[in-house]
């Protein structure tokens, strides 16, 4: 698993008290597309009190995304299945749980982030880093696919066409230009792409291409190991039962967009049914953006998370009194 550190620049003495983001990405994204998020964050938090800034942020990728499926590519392959059959999110999950666990992240605040599947693998590890206490201080799911199992056959056909409309769309893109300006202009005028932030755009040209060996420039990520991430359920329905236990031990927090473009009613109110023990600190909704928040709407996205961050380690008497909130 590759990943990339942030710190503050010129800072002159490492802030102990401070908290430590570990950020996973979505399916078909890699880790640097979290850096619009990532600064905006500690420009925020910066001006806080000590235990509210930000002591580092660490971003990972899946194992078959961004860089590291360029560093796993031969491993990749030799798998049995090949290139045809993707990692699973709990195959990604042991990775981040070891990185938890290393020596270097003792004594740290730990806030765990994740974005769609992202959300699962970071749902699925905690309980694998349990010892006498928990690894985090919270966790932030932000527009997560996580459902129960019985809910997902309950709406099984429209699950099934989202999927397969997915792994199509996915199989059959573009993925190769004669070089980085060609790949930009092209993405840039066709959805999604084109709706991302700026930076965000420029972040995933600049990141998540690599030189073909016929020439020009493809995707690290292999678009076949991309569209057979989208059928990876088991992970989910396992993240979603995992939460009624670890939301007792953790502040567990909820970001989604306003737009149900992806994630519809259904998974939502799964997510957080109280009934099933599924108690979550905080719901907020982020009007004017849909599932892919992460690309569209960086700044936004930040400060959201930084209203969470802000009740990281604070008594529950003393948080916000409505668990659920929107913002403009």
């Amino acid at each position: 698993m590759t990943a990339r550190r942030y710190r503050t620049p010129g800072a002159s003495k490492e802030n102990v008290d401070g908290l430590t983001l570990i950020f996973a990405h979505c399916i078909g994204s890699h880790k640097e597309q979290w850096e619009p998020t990532i600064e905006r964050i500690f420009d925020i938090q910066g001006a806080k009190s000590p235990r509210h800034r930000i002591r580092e942020a660490w971003a990972f990728d899946w194992q078959n995304h961004g860089d590291a499926a360029v560093v796993n590519e031969s491993a990749l392959r030799e798998r049995p299945e090949g290139v045809c059959m993707a990692l699973a999110i709990c195959e990604w999950a042991p990775a981040i749980a070891s990185f938890v666990r290393s020596s270097p992240m003792r004594g740290h605040r730990i806030v765990g982030l994740g974005h769609s599947a992202g959300a699962g693998a970071m749902q699925v590890q905690p309980m694998l880093t349990t010892q006498s206490s928990p690894p985090y201080a919270g966790l932030v799911l932000i527009e997560p696919t996580m459902i129960t199992e019985d809910v997902f056959r309950a709406h099984f056909a429209d699950r099934m066409a989202t999927m397969e409309g997915a792994v199509c769309a996915t199989s059959i893109r573009r993925d190769r230009w004669t070089g980085k300006d060609d790949a930009h202009g092209w993405l840039a005028g066709r959805f999604p792409w084109r709706v991302w932030d700026n930076r965000v755009l420029d972040i995933f040209v600049k990141h998540g291409l690599r030189e073909h060996q016929q020439g020009g420039v493809t995707l690290k990520c292999d678009r076949k190991q991309e569209a057979m991430s989208y059928p990876d359920v088991d992970g989910h329905f396992e993240a979603t039962t995992k939460l009624a236990k670890v939301c007792h031990a953790v502040p567990v927090h909820v970001i989604w967009g306003t737009y149900n473009d992806l994630v519809p009613d259904y998974f939502q109110d799964c997510l957080i049914d109280a009934s099933q023990g599924r108690y979550v600190a905080s719901v907020t909704r982020v009007r004017g953006v849909g599932h892919m928040i992460v690309q569209e709407k960086p700044n936004l996205l930040a400060e959201t998370i930084c209203d969470v961050l802000d009740t990281i380690g604070v008594k529950p008497e003393c948080r916000r009194a409505d668990p659920s909130r929107s913002r403009l």
